[in-house]
C-alpha cells in the first residue's frame, strides 16, 4: 500500500510539472536546507521590503526589464540602512558599490537591469530621490544599480530600458508574494544553459535563535553544472558548461540581494553577504572568469537607521554579537540556493533576438531525477 501511495503522489507531482503553470521547487516537495521559510518564502518576508518589476517583451528582439528592491516604506535617503557589498567575481557593473563599502549604508532603492541599462537606471534613481519630499537641498545621491547581460535573448544594444521603466518598477513595488522567472531584470537571462530569471526565498529563524528573518532575491544569469538540493541534475540531463553537448562557456552573472531584520552593522552584513556565494556554489555555479557575481546585503532593523541629518554627534545602537551570526549565515546559504533554483523552476522557454531560443528547465525530467535520488519529500 505504501508503494502504491508513493507512486500516486509522485504521479501527481509529475502531472503538476506538465501543466501550464510552473511551480516553485518547494511546491514539488524539494525542501532545500533545514530551516523554515517565511510566510511567502520571499525577500518580502523581511518586514518593510518591497519588490517591483517592469517587464519588457516586445516584438522579436526586446526581452529585458527592471527589478526594484526598496528597503523600507519611508524615504531611504533620509533614513539610510546599514549595508555591505561583497564581490565574488568582479566582471560586472555594480554602480554605487564603493560608497556602500566606504560608509556602510544604503541610501536609495536597489535597481537590477541589463548591462547597458545601468546608466539610465542611475539617472532614474537620482531623479526619483531628488524629488522626494524632504530632499529639496540634496546635492549628492549614491544610486545603487546592478546588472547581468541578457544579450543572447535581448537586443541589448538597442538600450530599450528607459527612466520611466525604472520609475514604474519603483512605483509598483509591494510586499507579499514576488513574481519570479521571466519578469523584471530576469526577463532575458540564461542560467546553466536553461532559462534563468528572478528568484527569491527566505528563512525564519526559530525564537531560540533570535527569530530573525533572512530574505534573498537573485537575478540568475550564469553557468556551471546544475545541482538541485545536492542532486547532479545538470550532469544527468547532459546539460552543463564545457561538456561535449554544451560547448558555450559558463560566463554570465548573478546579482544577489540579501535582506534581514537582524540588528547587524555593515561589518557583519559583509560577512553575511559572503555566505550568499556559498549558496550559489551549492547550485553548481562556478563564478567564471566572465561572470559578475555580486551580493548586496542590508538590514531593515529600525534601531540601526542612519538619519541624513542629526543634531547628535554620536549614535548608540544595539548589535548582535559575532557569536550569534552563525544561524544567519546558514539561513543566507539556504535562501540563496533556493532562490536560484526557484528562478529556474519558474522561468519559461523564451524565443528572442535573432530567433535564439532558451528552453526552460525540463521539470518533468528533473523531478524524475530527484525521485531517483530520493530527494522529494511529501
Amino acid at each position: 500500500m505504501r508503494i502504491i501511495l508513493t507512486g500516486l503522489l509522485m504521479m501527481a507531482v509529475l502531472l503538476k510539472a506538465e501543466g501550464q503553470e510552473r511551480k516553485r521547487a518547494r511546491e514539488y516537495g524539494i525542501h532545500i536546507g533545514v530551516l523554515q521559510p517565511g510566510a511567502n518564502n520571499a525577500i518580502t518576508d523581511v518586514q518593510g521590503v518591497r519588490i517591483g518589476h517592469t517587464t519588457l517583451v516586445q516584438g522579436k528582439q526586446i526581452r529585458t526589464g527592471v527589478t526594484a528592491i526598496l528597503p523600507h516604506e519611508g524615504n531611504v535617503f533620509q533614513q539610510k540602512v546599514p549595508a555591505a557589498v561583497y564581490v565574488g567575481n568582479g566582471f560586472g557593473k555594480l554602480a554605487g558599490s564603493t560608497q556602500v563599502q566606504e560608509l556602510g549604508h544604503l541610501e536609495t532603492p536597489i535597481i537590477l537591469t541589463n548591462t547597458l541599462g545601468v546608466g539610465t537606471a542611475m539617472n532614474a534613481v537620482v531623479g526619483y530621490t531628488l524629488q522626494l519630499p524632504g530632499n529639496e537641498q540634496v546635492q549628492s545621491v549614491n544610486a545603487v544599480v546592478g546588472e547581468t547581460n541578457d544579450g543572447y535573448l535581448n537586443d541589448i544594444r538597442g538600450r530599450y530600458v528607459t527612466e520611466s521603466h525604472v520609475l514604474e518598477a519603483i512605483r509598483q513595488a509591494k510586499t507579499g508574494p514576488v513574481a519570479e522567472g521571466n519578469v523584471g531584470a530576469g526577463t532575458g537571462t540564461v542560467c546553466f544553459g536553461f532559462k534563468g530569471g528572478i528568484g527569491t526565498a527566505s528563512r525564519k529563524l526559530p525564537a531560540s535563535l533570535g527569530g530573525y528573518t533572512i530574505g534573498v532575491l537573485v537575478q540568475s544569469n550564469f553557468g556551471g553544472v546544475l545541482q538541485v538540493n545536492g542532486v547532479p541534475v545538470g550532469e544527468e540531463l547532459r546539460q552543463f558548461s564545457f561538456s561535449k553537448h554544451v560547448l558555450e562557456s559558463a560566463d554570465g552573472s548573478c546579482m544577489m540581494v540579501v535582506a534581514t531584520d537582524a540588528p547587524v552593522d555593515a561589518r557583519n552584513l559583509e560577512r553575511i553577504a559572503k555566505r550568499a556565494l556559498m549558496g550559489l556554489a551549492k547550485t553548481g555555479g562556478i563564478a567564471s572568469n566572465g561572470s559578475g557575481d555580486y551580493v548586496i546585503a542590508f538590514s531593515t532593523h529600525e534601531g540601526l537607521r542612519i538619519p541624513y541629518t542629526s543634531a547628535e554627534k554620536t549614535q548608540t545602537v544595539t548589535l548582535l554579537r559575532n557569536d550569534e551570526l552563525s544561524p544567519l549565515f546558514m539561513a543566507t546559504i539556504e535562501a540563496t540556493e533556493e532562490a536560484i533554483i526557484n528562478s529556474l523552476f519558474k522561468a519559461e522557454t523564451m524565443e528572442g533576438r535573432e530567433q535564439h531560443v532558451t528552453e526552460a528547465l525540463p521539470l518533468n525530467s528533473v523531478l524524475k531525477i530527484m525521485k531517483k535520488h530520493h530527494a522529494i519529500k511529501r
